[in-house]
């Protein structure tokens, strides 16, 4: 099937999962190391792929199931230049290792895909610092920092770039600035904390509506990620353009602060019935929302419950 870049299926209408919490997945369900919590290191192994397509299979027949489309990520939330210092990774192994993921992706497309359920290849991009804490760059010295990895992506089949857990305006201003420029559609994800703000205390409207002030909307749209539904649903003012403007949701199964889910050493992955239905009324209040996923501590059994609530047709059992 046709490349998507500027035709995306995501702008047509039709609805999209995506997959759960990748690395807490790979670590408290499937046991794996993940140095600095960085999947992208898995790509250096031929061990290391197959655990990573077992992965995405998973979400993948569960998108089939359900006769819907796909959002397939890039395990590279860390592979930016800071954190690939701390892994042993030079500017040309960092190139590299972004390029490899989107073949390996692709090939799960060639694979998966079937008319009317496409599967679009998102190189995923993720902070400069933790997720869970601000960033200090101003919006100049993002751009410059996230260039290189955009221009990867969008020099490969991938068809878009979304840059997730951010909690920085000027940091998300940054990366649309980059991608425009590079001529690759984007979305911006932000993480909220428990009062439904981002951790420096500017709201969602805030940060959407600067976002889109300093990029001429360049955004295909936002989403909101790693945060419990119950920590931002009350601050979804459903009447207002802004919140038109969020398009997907990649929620934690726990309603732990992140505080408190750093300071965990086990998993809570919540109640996955319970998340699938908090997901029904979202779309039920936000019929624009594309794509639905998870994020920590999600994992099939929530992909599976939003089936359920959400998709013209229920899953099989995983």
């Amino acid at each position: 099937m046709a490349k998507y870049r500027h035709g995306l299926p995501l702008t047509k209408g039709d609805r999209f999962l995506t997959d759960g919490g990748m690395e807490t997945t790979l670590i408290f369900h499937e046991g794996v190391e993940l140095p600095h919590f960085a999947s992208f290191v898995l790509m250096a192994s031929p061990e290391g792929r197959r655990k990573l397509k077992d992965y995405y299979v998973r979400y993948l027949d569960l998108a089939r199931s359900a006769g819907t489309g796909f959002v397939l990520d890039t395990p590279t939330w860390r592979a930016n230049p800071d954190w690939a210092e701390k892994l042993g990774y030079d500017a040309e192994a960092l190139k590299a290792v972004n390029e490899e993921a989107v073949g390996l992706l692709a090939q799960l497309r060639a694979q998966y895909e079937r008319p009317g359920q496409p599967i679009v290849l998102n190189g995923a991009i993720g902070p400069r610092g933790d997720g869970y804490k601000a960033g200090t760059m101003n919006a100049d010295e993002a751009e410059a920092y996230h260039r290189a990895q955009i221009e990867t992506f969008a020099a490969t089949d991938a068809d878009m770039i979304s840059a997730v857990t951010l909690t920085n305006i000027d940091e998300a201003i940054g990366v649309a600035r980059a991608a425009r420029k590079a001529a690759i559609p984007c979305v911006i994800a932000f993480t909220v904390e428990t009062d439904g703000r981002i951790i420096t205390g500017r709201t969602m409207q805030e940060a959407i509506e600067a976002v889109d002030a300093a990029t001429g909307s360049y955004p295909l749209f936002y989403m909101i990620n790693c945060a419990h539904p119950s920590h931002f649903e009350d601050a979804l003012d459903h009447g207002s353009a802004w919140v038109r403007r969020i398009g997907g949701i990649r929620a934690n199964a726990s309603a732990l602060s992140h505080q408190e889910l750093d300071e965990s050493e086990t998993l809570d992955a919540g109640d996955p019935d319970d998340f699938g239905r908090r997901y029904g009324e979202f779309v039920r209040r936000m019929p624009q929302l594309r794509v639905l996923g998870g994020c920590c501590g999600t994992d099939h059994r929530h992909i599976g419950a939003i089936c359920q609530a959400c998709m013209p047709r229920p899953a099989m059992s995983a």
